[in-house]
């Protein structure tokens, strides 16, 4: 961008470089993250426009989306011209998507590999900085009936209550069942408890004749699963 239109007010701008104007004329993909994201704040501060205020906060987090995900309200509040009205609507629409990719999850028709099971959570998981554990129930043909989120922790662990998990897949009337949980490092090696965890609902489940499937450890990009590497 041209250092000068940095200082200028967006309405001081050509009207087809004008962020909205830019996105009722040639749709929201038309734009960048920056503009995108200078919509939803509407103006920037003195020295800096909207665009250009969100450039920079885009750059601190290596311009990824994902990484801004991550963020809390006072990673938002640092920079000049973002006060808790942006930050709240940014906020908003950080969760809008995140809650478009849950939402995702209870459409899968079926599942067939581990990697069915990652594509569906990865993008509930990826951004999280604490750690939190997830069911996900199936029918006798592997189709998913629902999702749940058992517990949520800290940074290197969460509790698990093997008779909540339980709980819920005789409820949902599931005949099969994964578990699913992040690992915030992104080392997807699992610890000890895991492997305890798992041969625990495991061994409680076959009591009810439920079978647990898998186990799957989500990082940011890639993942571990107890099926694939022979567990059961």
């Amino acid at each position: 961008m041209n250092s000068n239109k940095s200082h200028l007010k967006i309405t001081q701008w050509a009207e087809e470089d004008r962020p909205r104007e830019k996105l009722l004329k040639k749709g929201a993909s038309a734009l960048t993250n920056a503009e995108l994201l200078a919509i939803l704040i509407g103006s920037g501060n003195k020295e800096e426009s909207a665009v250009s205020l969100m450039q920079r906060v885009l750059r601190t987090c290596n311009n990824s989306l994902n990484l801004l995900a991550q963020w809390h309200l006072k990673e938002f509040l640092q920079f000049k011209g973002l006060g808790i009205a942006k930050v709240s609507s940014l906020l908003a629409a950080l969760e809008i998507a995140k809650r478009k990719a849950t939402e995702s999850t209870l459409h899968q028709p079926q599942i067939r590999y581990s990697n069915d099971i990652y594509e569906l959570f990865q993008p509930i998981l990826r951004d999280l900085t604490h750690e939190e554990l997830w069911l996900l129930l199936l029918n006798q043909a592997n189709k998913v009936l629902d999702s749940a989120k058992i517990s949520s922790g800290g940074i290197d662990g969460t509790y698990a209550d093997i008779r909540i998990i339980l709980k819920q897949a005789l409820l949902y009337n599931a005949c099969n069942i994964v578990l699913i949980h992040n690992h915030p490092s992104g080392n997807c090696t699992p610890s000890s408890q895991d492997k305890e965890l798992t041969q625990k609902v495991y061994n409680g489940a076959q009591l009810m004749n439920i079978h647990l499937l898998d186990h799957l450890i989500i990082g940011q990009t890639n993942y571990y699963s107890f099926a694939d590497e022979g567990f059961f």
